[in-house]
């Protein structure tokens, strides 16, 4: 036989053999070869380049570990923060900090400084002792340290918390804790039987018990012999720890020592002498630093001096006896520049004659005559720009306010754009004057369906006043968890007086609501951003730039300085000194514009912990960040889909809510935690906690009372309601309002009926007789301005 016996399968019957091939008919013939032969050299290059780039990425990534690890615990790295926090009050902090500090120093005998340089560890650490009892110092330990060594006694029981570990206090701390960010946690058990086994078995018992508390990382020490102290000691030196992110966007210092220089020209002020570690970043002489609690500061200058606290063993002793003389070698001096100095700017001063009113010029009256097309469409002359914008805005008086207002009963209520086709409106005649500027004419105040009965601090109560006070502040609020926003109508002033300042809405969600009409004096105060995100994207590129560039006027991180703060009040200053032997005082440097005052949002929660009912427009402690300072918010929901939101009259609990106040200019991301001082020289409660939301001035909140009235003649659609007003003229002023019950009719008011305020109203729907017809009436609400803005600026 001949021929070739191989077998020899059919082919795929594919259109296309490869991908290359698929385009091969629209090329040339003399590059069909070329185009369709596969290039292995092309892909050889590409994986190689991956390969080169993923290389690239892992020693990027490594050499950035290597520079925070020697950042952090190298030589020329500031001390270690170490805070002890017992868990409960029966742990003996003093004993656990006395160990720990002859562990580190070489001595080992004699008083020991808070702060030790250790030879044998190559570590510099600074161990502070939490005062249990005391929140706010708590807190501000907190925000500095770099490690939380949490402490528990194995012997003690406690009956006022879940756990056997932690009492009342330790759990409040911890949620305050989370709240703040929690940096890197341990830890520490002590009282541990001798016995071994007994030893090892309460061990595994206590960390059952506690490790639902902190994180997942938190490692557990027994902390009884010098071996288990050297072991956490150890490991501490080698830990990568880890801050809050919020911590690292500004440079702070921690005062290891304060002192106090009377100043020559002004009497009732001096200068405060910081010395510590500037940690973090760069500090630039011409910044403004905020010391907490008690505001914001310009720098007289900044002085680095030698190291008190070296690792090499051969300069200790000098370093110590030059802190005995306390006159340390200075080794650099940095003044600020007048041309470069941050000015300590904290209002906008409002040009007092920018609402006068001239005799226009001929120009004047041209240039009108051109613009008047433009503008008669315009509700209001400002352009909807960012020139005035951005510097504040002022309240200008219009001729409108000093309108005659004899005429009320004969005109409706304004409502907005939208509501103009509302059914029943063709026969009212509006005024061009608004509710808010139209209440101004009259002496009525709306203060009075807010409850308000602020204790002003300048009056003596009796205990028995006090009491009554808090009673009614309690009634309101469980009024108004079940009747929210219902109002009477008085009887002895006329609904339209009384309510001039609110307005109807047809759609709570889609009616119009100018944000900068009617604005408050205090609007003339503050300042504002065009756009806040890209200024805020600018002031951190600012800050990034200064800390590359390592400019003159700036100190580096990681140096002992002595900052000289001046223009400090004197009793200010001498509290801080006592305040300094208690808990550390902080000092952080300030951003671009964070010392100007405009409308902060924050995301808050109550406190589990709190049980008190939380009244808008109270005096509260905010402490945001490394900052604290007293406000009076407004608490209002967070409608998604809306340009506005409702006014809530207490902080309930339970869910998330947005406080709305007049502070300083912070750029997020920033915790919070809301303190409320109690009467009687008790040490304050935590009422709430949340973060920083965003800072805008033009929110619109909007304060929402209903009006309600009983049907007494129901003839299906129609019906006679009375006592929701008590005359026929407020019938006639609020007819173009809508009204809405309770069982779910809609209907409009369609005439006055008798002489006592009853009304007829028509409805979409049969109204039955236990209905309740309501009316919903809206103002815009603001925030109080604050009579001291810093907890220690008392009036």
């Amino acid at each position: 036989m001949t021929g070739s016996r191989v077998q020899v399968n059919k082919s795929h019957k594919s259109r296309f053999s490869t991908k290359s091939s698929r385009n091969l008919h629209k090329t040339a013939a003399k590059d069909k070869s070329r185009i369709g032969k596969s290039d292995c050299n092309v892909a050889k290059g590409a994986k190689a380049a991956r390969v080169q780039r993923n290389k690239m990425l892992r020693d990027q990534k490594r050499l950035a570990l290597l520079k925070e690890k020697r950042a952090s615990s190298g030589i020329a790295s500031p001390p270690r923060v170490i805070v002890l926090f017992g868990l409960s009050a029966s742990v003996n902090l003093n004993s656990v900090r006395e160990d720990l500090l002859r562990q580190l120093s070489s001595e080992g005998t004699g008083a020991l400084s808070s702060t030790v340089s250790s030879s044998k560890y190559r570590l510099r650490t600074t161990v502070l002792q939490a005062p249990h009892g005391d929140l706010v110092g708590c807190m501000e330990m907190a925000k500095v340290a770099d490690l939380v060594a949490f402490v528990a006694s194995a012997s003690s029981f406690s009956e006022e918390s879940m756990s056997y570990y932690i009492d009342s206090f330790g759990n409040q701390c911890l949620s305050v804790f989370r709240s703040l960010g929690l940096p890197s946690t341990a830890v520490l058990i002590r009282d541990l039987p001798t016995d071994l086994k007994k030893r090892k078995d309460l061990k595994k018992m206590c960390i059952s018990s506690l490790t639902s508390e902190f994180p997942e990382d938190c490692k557990f020490y027994a902390a009884d012999t010098k071996d288990e102290l050297h072991k956490f000691l150890w490991l501490f030196k080698e830990q990568r720890l880890t801050v809050p992110h919020w911590r690292n966007q500004r440079p702070f210092l921690m005062a290891q020592k304060v002192d106090v220089v009377a100043d020559d020209c002004n009497s009732g002020k001096c200068t405060l002498l910081l010395h510590g570690y500037l940690r973090a970043h760069c500090l630039s002489v011409n910044q403004l630093v905020h010391i907490s609690g008690a505001g914001d500061f310009q720098l007289g200058k900044i002085e680095i001096l030698k190291d008190p606290f070296p690792l090499n063993a051969r300069k200790e002793s000098d370093a110590m006896e030059s802190d005995e003389i306390h006159d340390l070698e200075v080794i650099r001096t940095l003044s600020p520049d007048p041309l470069k100095l941050e000015p300590l700017l904290v209002e906008n001063v409002p040009d007092p004659l920018a609402g006068e009113q001239t005799w226009p010029t001929e120009a004047e009256m041209a240039e009108a005559d051109q613009n008047q097309k433009h503008r008669k469409q315009k509700k209001r002359a400002l352009p909807r720009g960012t020139s005035e914008y951005q510097a504040a805005w002022i309240v200008d008086d219009s001729d409108e306010a000093d309108s005659d207002s004899d005429n009320d009963a004969d005109d409706g209520m304004v409502l907005d754009q939208e509501d103009r086709g509302f059914p029943g409106y063709e026969g009212t005649n509006n005024s061009d004057i608004d509710d808010d500027q139209a209440s101004l004419n009259f002496r009525y105040a709306d203060d009075g369906t807010e409850n308000d009965s602020v204790m002003m601090e300048g009056e003596i109560l009796t205990r028995e006043q006090i009491e009554d006070e808090i009673k009614k502040i309690k009634e309101a609020h469980a009024e108004d968890e079940e009747f929210p926003d219902e109002v009477d109508t008085p009887l002895d002033v006329p609904a339209r007086k009384r309510f001039a300042k609110y307005r109807g809405l047809k759609s709570f969600r889609t009616s119009s609501w100018d944000p900068k009409e009617s604005l408050p004096p205090e609007y003339a105060r503050i300042f504002a951003f065009d756009k806040f995100t890209r200024t805020q994207k600018h002031v951190f590129a600012n800050a990034l730039k200064m800390e590359q560039e390592n400019m003159d006027d700036s100190v580096p991180a990681s140096l002992y300085v002595r900052l000289h703060i001046k223009e400090v009040p004197a009793g200010i200053a001498h509290r801080l000194c006592e305040m300094a032997e208690r808990s550390p005082l902080i000092a952080s440097g300030l951003l671009q514009h964070e010392s100007k005052m405009s409308v902060l949002h924050f995301s808050v929660k109550k406190h589990d912990t709190y049980d008190a009912p939380i009244k808008a427009k109270e005096e509260l402690i905010f402490h945001v960040g490394f900052r604290q300072f007293v406000a009076r918010p407004i608490f209002s929901s967070d409608n998604m889909n809306s340009d506005k939101h409702k006014m809530e009259r207490f902080l309930h609990a339970g869910c998330f809510s947005v406080a709305s106040i007049y502070a300083p200019i912070c750029f997020p991301p920033l915790p919070l935690i809301v303190l409320k001082s109690a009467d009687g020289g008790v040490a304050p409660a935590v009422a709430a906690v949340g973060s920083l939301r965003s800072i805008d001035p033009d929110r619109i909140i909007l304060k929402k009372i209903v009006l309600t009235g009983y049907p007494q003649r129901v003839s299906k659609l129609k019906a006679i309601v009375r006592y929701m007003f008590h005359n026929p003229e407020d019938v006639r002023w609020f007819k173009p309002v809508e009204v809405w019950t309770k069982c779910g009719r809609r209907g409009r008011i369609k005439e006055p009926v008798g002489t006592h305020g009853a009304m007829k109203c028509v409805f979409n729907g049969i109204l039955q007789q236990r209905d309740t017809v309501c009316m919903s009436l809206y103002k815009r609400a603001y925030p109080k301005w604050p009579e001291h803005r810093f907890p220690m600026l008392d009036t």
